[in-house]
């Protein structure tokens, strides 16, 4: 009887454990599979990049999955990419983020020839998971793909800032460039807010038809600060948010329990943009405002909220942030390089004299403070690597080398601008260079000179104002000011590095001081006499908005100060 029971309990437990057994081998089965499957997918995913990196630009060799991306510098790789172009001796040069190739385009020859001169080709956007896809996707011009919504955009944004308008603008630009300089002159502490505050008035003016009057103002730290958070997140990257580039699955997760998304991707509500543009839509007066016309235009167009926010914010991005920092690096190329100022003074003297500052007329009589503008833009460029990547919208075959349909294709402003064979001595500042001087004027592909906002039609559109604006501002500071380096304590000067920038892709210097003294008495009365007359002529342009970014999106709907 004990025999009979234990042989049936032992039956019983070796039925269970086959039963275990079988179900472990169809999970062991199925792992199996499953790595099998996507061991397959990585072969013949790797085999697909090396039969890509075999036809195109030389690059580093890339690992499968990653590519290039452990590769990547943590500051400044705009530099890194000119030396590999260097190293392989070639002016494109490959580069893998994760799966994707990126080709640099590291000499304004290269640069043209595909971006300008194969515009058709090459005036769309990649897919950009981080700034695009997570930000504002097709619905910001700066994002969309090449068709006729980014025509209709581009369209759009010419009504404010396009080459037939911004002559219209030079009135109010040439009242607060005025008022620039008597600030700085009240408080030459300050003038990198001085800058901030012009910019974003003069913006602010052609957007919505209302100055802003201090440099205290949120509406001038708020938006640079969000704008300047917009430029780093198109600079390659190793970390997150960036390695998202690499690894896109990871920007599918929900924000919520996605930390290394950095908060992207979060739907708001209303967009803090829109609501400006509404309010100055509803206010009185100034119908010729852009974002009236923009409202005007919209039921004709069918335009979107996102969309309208999309080119409200547009304007502040390409007319705040970087003017301000064209301006500063100006001030640092004056405390660096003294010797330039002496020649700049002698015209200025000469052509202007000083019972009133340079006026639009005097501009013709400036070439070196003309030349001056243009080796500022040169110098330290403030888009370094050119804005947005382009991408072609087909294969397409440059010198030999394949560049698949999609590609990201980017500009790499610093090398272009710190190339030998076109500007020698390329960290030093030298005028000369813009005046026809043999021993430092060099062949260029386009008649400006420089690179600076981009090329084709992916260029800047407010490329016409912030050129008009910054060449008025700096010659009226040329002429107001002995900018100097600042003095410590002891009363030596205190050195200035040049090399001392952000890693955004609008980079600007690093924080720095530096001395403002008026040149004379009587250029003194002038900038104070021209300050308060500007400030008389702006008046119609006093408002204030209701609405803060620090606090609106605190609450969905519209959250006033």
């Amino acid at each position: 009887m004990f025999t009979q029971r234990s042989t049936e309990i032992d039956f019983g437990n070796l039925l269970a454990r086959l039963q275990l057994l079988v179900k472990r081998f169809e999970f062991t089965t199925l792992v199996v599979w499953i790595a099998l499957l996507m061991s397959g997918w990585l072969v013949v995913d790797y085999v697909r990049m090396l039969w890509l990196r075999a036809r195109m630009p030389p690059g580093p060799f890339p690992l499968p999955v990653v590519g290039n991306t452990h590769l990547l510098p943590d500051k400044k790789p705009w530099i890194y990419f000119e030396t590999l172009s260097k190293t392989y001796n070639s002016p494109l040069i490959t580069f893998w983020v994760g799966r994707r190739p990126t080709i640099w385009l590291n000499d304004a020859w290269t640069a043209s020839a595909l971006l300008d001169k194969r515009a058709a080709i090459y005036s769309s956007r990649p897919r950009m998971v981080v700034f695009a896809e997570l930000g504002a996707g097709q619905s910001n011009l700066v994002n969309m793909y090449y068709g006729d919504r980014w025509r209709l955009h581009r369209k759009l944004t010419h009504l404010g800032v396009g080459l037939q308008q911004v002559r219209k603008y030079r009135g109010f630009q040439n009242d607060e460039s005025k008022i620039v300089a008597w600030k700085i002159l009240e408080q030459p502490e300050k003038y990198a807010e001085h800058f901030e505050r012009y910019a974003t008035s003069v913006v602010s003016i052609i957007g919505f038809g209302r100055r802003v009057a201090s440099e205290d103002d949120p509406i001038v730290t708020e938006v640079i600060k969000v704008m300047q958070r917009a430029a780093e997140l198109n600079v390659p990257g190793k970390r997150f948010p960036m390695l998202m580039e690499t690894l896109p699955f990871l920007a599918r997760f929900p924000t919520a329990i996605a930390p290394w998304k950095h908060g992207l991707g979060r739907k708001r509500g209303i967009n803090f943009f829109y609501a400006l543009a509404e309010e100055a839509n509803e206010t009185e007066g100034h119908e010729d405002s852009y974002i009236k016309a923009i409202f005007r235009e919209g039921p004709k167009y069918d335009l979107s909220i996102d969309e309208i926010a999309s080119l409200s914010g547009n304007l502040f991005g390409a007319g705040s942030d970087t003017s301000s920092s064209t301006l500063i690096t100006f001030v640092l190329a004056c405390c660096a390089f003294p010797e330039t100022l002496l020649h700049a003074w002698e015209e200025l003297d000469k052509a202007v004299g000083p019972s009133h500052s340079p006026n639009w007329d005097d501009l013709e009589q400036l070439p070196y403070v003309k030349a001056f503008v243009k080796e500022v833009l040169r110098w330290r460029s403030v888009a370094i690597i050119g804005g947005q990547p382009h991408a072609p919208i087909n294969d397409d075959t440059y010198n030999g080398y394949h560049i698949p349909k999609g590609t990201w294709v980017q500009g790499n402003v610093w090398a272009i601008h710190h190339h030998e064979r076109e500007f020698p001595d390329p960290d030093r500042f030298k005028p000369e260079r813009f005046l026809g001087d043999d021993s430092w004027t060099r062949p260029f592909p386009n008649e400006k000179g420089y690179m600076t906002f981009g090329w084709g039609r992916r260029a800047c559109s407010g490329q016409g104002l912030a050129e008009q604006g910054t060449l008025i501002t700096v010659a009226r500071l040329l002429w107001a000011f002995r900018i100097e380096k600042a003095l410590d304590k002891t009363g030596q000067e205190i050195p200035v590095d040049i090399f001392a920038y952000t890693d955004g892709l609008n980079m600007r210097p690093q924080p720095f001081k530096a001395r403002f003294t008026p040149r004379s008495e009587e250029i003194r009365a002038t900038i104070e006499r021209e300050g308060r007359q500007a400030l008389q002529d702006l008046a119609e342009y006093e408002g204030e908005t209701n609405y803060r970014m620090s606090t609106f999106y605190q609450n969905p709907t519209r959250s006033k100060k």
